[in-house]
């Protein structure tokens, strides 16, 4: 029997959950919310796969198999022409009650940041 699946922890939700090439014929690869945090965190915001590891609370081989399973989905979306969709997988998103989360983005700690100022 295969172990469950942990949640993975993720600042926020993207602003935009779908992209369309002109010349869309309707084909859509999926890329979950986990796996859209992972290209975020790592190529967006710099992080490194064990640093994005210790912020999504999962290990560093985790995010090594998310980050490839979400650039193989990304590039086939490309090299395919076809439209891209963010949604589901296995999440939950940051509650704000860190410290400090460390991805430079939360929202929460944003306004906790600006209004202190």
């Amino acid at each position: 029997m295969p172990r469950p699946r942990k949640c993975r922890k993720v600042c926020r939700m993207p602003s935009v959950s779908e992209f369309c090439p002109v010349g869309f014929a309707g084909q859509w690869v999926t890329l979950t919310i986990d796996e859209y945090e992972t290209v975020r965190l790592i190529d967006r915001e710099g992080f490194s796969q064990e640093e994005c590891a210790g912020f999504m609370q999962v290990a560093r081989t985790t995010v090594q198999q998310i980050y490839n399973a979400a650039r193989h989905k990304i590039a086939c979306a490309l090299v395919e022409g076809a439209g891209l969709r963010i949604e589901g997988g296995s999440y939950t998103l940051c509650s704000g009650e860190e410290r400090e989360c460390g991805c430079g983005g939360c929202q929460k700690h944003r306004r906790k940041a600006n209004q202190t100022v």
